[in-house]
Formats: C-alpha cells, structure tokens, sequence
C-alpha cells in the first residue's frame, strides 16, 4: 500500500518576514498550466482536454507533470498528447519556455530542466 508522498520546498527569503514553503503539487500545476496555453496541446497525460479542465479546475492540471526539486534547483518532466498537424519540435521548445518562465517567475526557483514526452497525437473527429 504507498503512501501518498507530497514534497515541499523553502524558498529563502532575504529579509525577517518569515519563509514561504511551496508544495511540489503547486509547482507541478504551475507547470501544467503553463504548456495547456500553448497552441497545439491536446492535454496533458490522462486525457485531460480544456473542456474537462474547465469542468473539473485546475488541480487536474498536475496530473502529467512531474517535479524534481533538489538544492533550489527544478527539473520537470511533462507528458502530453499533442493535436495532429503541429511540429512536435516546435510545439515542445514553446512549452519548454513558457514553463521555464513561468514557473521561475512564480517561484524564484531556478528551472534547470522541462522535459517534454509526447505520448500521443489526438486527431479531431
């Protein structure tokens, strides 16, 4: 039976006002958010399309996205299905930036990798 592990991480302040602890489920939605934005995402892994997003919230959003943190320093793993017609090298390198961007601007953490897999290609009926 595992147990439902949750990782957190502090981000150091520089000043007396405290810390600030983020969970790497938060991340991991930051970083989903981020690649559903970019043209040419069908969804992330499990099938979550942006009508189900919309219906469902944005928690769905971590599910497809894996987060690594270690020392400050992120790596992150992100698995989509993306629309047929799109470059997947294209589509890919906008994903890997935008949530490089994203989550570095969120966090004050340093991305130092999103990985893209392609799990599929999803061809509108």
């Amino acid at each position: 039976m595992g147990k439902d592990e949750r990782n957190i991480y502090t981000i150091n302040m520089n000043d007396n006002q405290g810390e600030v602890v983020v969970a790497d489920e938060a991340i991991a939605v930051i970083a989903g958010i981020a690649a559903m934005e970019i043209e040419g995402i069908a969804s992330l892994a499990g099938r979550e399309n942006r009508e189900m997003i919309s219906k469902l919230g944005k928690k769905i959003l971590s599910k497809g996205v894996k987060v690594d943190v270690l020392e400050d320093v992120v790596t992150i793993v992100i698995t989509v299905t993306l629309k047929y017609g799109y470059n997947i090298m294209d589509v890919s390198e906008k994903i890997q930036n935008k949530v490089k961007t994203t989550v570095e601007n969120m966090t004050g953490l340093t991305v130092a990798d999103v990985n893209i897999r392609v799990a599929g290609v999803e061809v509108e009926a």
